[in-house]
């Protein structure tokens, strides 16, 4: 019975992290892509406030967050994790992207096919540069993420959050040992 109760306890303990993990990506992109969707509708002149764009922003900002959590669970991205923090954010960042790039391809070809478009068609309808500039920005979101979840990784979750969230009391990180 002992046993049961920590793996239920551990069980607990998982779903928590993940939640939290899911909430803190989920802030943070959403932050950027509904900056984005503000961007996007001053461009034009369109000064009316459109709820599509960010709810589909703040939809967008959860599915992503999922996908690096996905990504990060069967250990995309780990190739240079031995070298220094910026080649391996750097790195993460490119991969998590690209991740992101081939989620979004496949979306599109689901929506079209659900719509009643032929194979042919779905692919021949997606418009690649949109998505290539979708890319690049969505590469250009993650740069910082990556810094920050690898500065995360190497100094661990306590001296990190202590780093950030408390002033003269952040212990100081142990670079050698991981901690």
């Amino acid at each position: 019975m002992h046993s049961e109760d920590v793996l239920k306890k551990g069980l607990k303990q998982k779903v928590a992290h993940e939640f939290e993990e899911l909430a803190i990506l989920t802030g943070y992109l959403a932050f950027f892509f509904c900056a984005l969707a503000t961007y996007s509708l001053l461009l034009p002149g369109r000064f009316h406030i459109s709820y599509f764009a960010y709810g589909t922003a703040l939809i967008n900002a959860v599915v992503i967050a999922k996908v690096i959590l996905i990504g990060e669970a069967v250990h995309a991205g780990r190739r240079f994790e031995t070298k220094a923090l910026f080649y391996s954010a750097i790195w993460k960042a490119f991969v998590f992207a690209w991740l992101v790039f081939a989620f979004h391809l496949l979306e599109e070809a689901i929506k079209d096919l659900v719509h009643g478009e032929n194979v042919g068609a779905v692919f021949h309808d997606i418009r690649i540069y949109e998505m290539l500039i979708r890319a690049g920005l969505i590469f250009c979101t993650f740069v910082p993420l990556f810094v920050f979840r690898e500065l995360r990784r190497v100094v661990g979750d306590d001296s990190f959050r202590a780093l950030f969230f408390h002033s003269t009391s952040a212990p100081k990180a142990n670079i050698a040992n991981g901690r």
